[in-house]
């Protein structure tokens, strides 16, 4: 008998996205949608995917899929973000290990992710393997408020179809998640008790870029890979930045 499948995703503003995700996962059992009080028509779009949907209070992105997690009703489950796509060879093999009694307890897919236009081959972002279908009784998020991670208890294996990532359509979009996403890191980094010396902002950013343009290949993505190591330089330079305003001044960073 073919087990049931239960896709957990989180949301905010995410209209842009949101149809192009669902579409790919309407074939699944249930459609579990936690939002975390969308401003734009997320919620008018996932109602026409699902009923399941509940509002939460942003608190950081691994209670938000543990939320998430635990609103699931079926056995297996597959953890979605908004900005992902399954590829059709990627459901075909998800539906097998729904057929199937496998003894797999949590599986990896391959991410692949298009950033300004451009699919990624290189720079370490491919191939990018990321743990999302497991089994509801031996997974968990960490509490982490960014950067969290799946936990998975017992045997895990990988699926071979592609998980498609639509991570970066504009540099404008980029950047406005960059500035989230630094805000939210220096600030984890700040409660482990890291600190941001002189060295930090001086070095990390460009050993980051030479790594990931030079070493990892990724100026054989073209333009986009120039930029993305660029980008992904600065997003360290910024991050370490926020964190030494955070050690020397108690108003917030942006």
């Amino acid at each position: 008998m073919r087990a049931k499948l239960s896709v957990v995703m989180i949301t905010l503003n995410e209209e842009h996205n949101l149809a192009r995700a669902l579409d790919s996962v309407k074939w699944a059992d249930e459609i579990v949608i936690v939002d975390a009080f969308s401003q734009d028509g997320t919620k008018e779009i996932a109602k026409k995917y699902t009923n399941r949907i509940y509002d939460l209070k942003w608190t950081g992105y691994g209670p938000a899929k543990q939320f998430a997690l635990e609103k699931a009703s079926n056995q297996w489950v597959l953890s979605l973000d908004a900005d992902e796509v399954i590829s059709e060879p990627l459901q075909q093999e998800i539906q097998s290990v729904l057929q199937t009694e496998v003894q797999i307890d949590g599986y990896s897919v391959c991410r692949m992710s298009n950033f300004l236009g451009k699919w990624i081959k290189h720079g370490g972002w491919y191939p990018d393997y990321v743990l999302r279908l497991f089994r509801k009784d031996k997974a968990h998020f960490t509490a982490a408020t960014v950067h969290e991670e799946l936990i998975v208890t017992g045997k895990s294996g990988h699926l071979k179809g592609l998980l498609l990532h639509y991570t970066d359509p504009n540099l404008e979009y980029y950047l406005t998640k960059l500035n989230r996403y630094t805000t939210l890191s220096a600030q984890e980094l700040l409660n482990k008790g890291e600190t941001a010396k002189l060295t930090d902002l001086l070095f990390r950013p460009s050993a980051f870029f030479f790594r990931m343009y030079f070493f990892k290949f990724g100026f054989l993505d073209g333009v986009q890979g120039f930029l993305l190591a660029l980008y992904s330089s600065f997003h360290v330079l910024t991050k370490y930045a926020k964190l030494w305003h955070l050690q020397h001044h108690h108003d917030p960073v942006c």
